[in-house]
């Protein structure tokens, strides 16, 4: 019934509002305790203090994502969003490649390589500025989780009528207790591990808006210690 209903939302609410909090106390603490020791330093240590910078720059770094993360995803959920998707029939190699030339730079870092197998022919009717950040935040995510020497792979092929987006790792693995949760919004494996590697907990949930408003869907597959299999599903657009 509607008085039910309304309760749920208020929990909801008041869940997000707490989530929100804590995910931006995090940084700020650290922030403030930094900025406060520097401030207290009499006689600072140019290289201390360099050191110092650098993990505030990381944590406001980290605080700018969040908010960015948070301002997608309440744009995506508007009721109106869909009427803002614009979506053309176009190939999907371009905008696999550019979300994983997003990518490249934290790829090398952590010594993963990138590998892309998308048929040329490939394509869907989708809003490639979306469906690029949807691929980035799962190819993000796959690297954060890879071991150096690992490789992340973006494939693609037609499936039972619909354009299946597939990002696979070699990586940690996720057990099958987390799965049903994975795309909830601040919705964490690990939270310390997925802190430290600089998550905001609201990418997946973002992935899964951004496929829904195309019409279709996320699945995942994974094994702990042996990685794991995200899927996009899209309408092929044909009639």
């Amino acid at each position: 019934n509607d008085v039910s209903r309304l309760r749920r939302l208020e929990q909801v609410r008041r869940d997000f509002v707490a989530n929100v909090s804590h995910e931006l106390k995090t940084p700020l603490t650290a922030i403030q305790g930094f900025v406060e020791t520097l401030l207290a330093d009499e006689r600072p240590d140019p290289e201390r203090t360099r050191h110092f910078l650098g993990i505030v720059r990381r944590q406001a770094d980290r605080l700018r994502a969040i908010i960015d993360d948070l301002l997608q995803l309440s744009r995506l959920e508007r009721e109106e969003a869909a009427e803002h998707v614009e979506r053309v029939v176009q190939a999907l190699g371009p905008v696999a490649r550019a979300a994983l030339q997003d990518c490249q730079i934290q790829a090398d870092k952590a010594g993963v390589e990138l590998i892309c197998d998308l048929p040329e022919d490939l394509s869907a009717p989708v809003d490639a500025a979306l469906l690029e950040r949807a691929l980035s935040n799962l190819i993000d995510n796959a690297v954060k989780y890879s071991p150096a020497g690992g490789c992340v792979r973006l494939r693609g092929e037609r499936r039972d009528g619909m354009v299946r987006l597939e990002v696979i790792d070699q990586g940690i693995g996720i057990a099958p207790e987390h799965l049903p949760r994975l795309f909830e919004r601040f919705y964490r494996v690990d939270k310390g591990r997925s802190r430290q590697q600089g998550g905001t907990g609201l990418g997946l949930a973002i992935v899964k808006h951004i496929a829904q408003l195309h019409g279709g869907r996320v699945e995942v597959d994974s094994t702990p210690d042996r990685g794991s299999r995200f899927a996009i599903l899209l309408p092929t657009g044909d009639s």
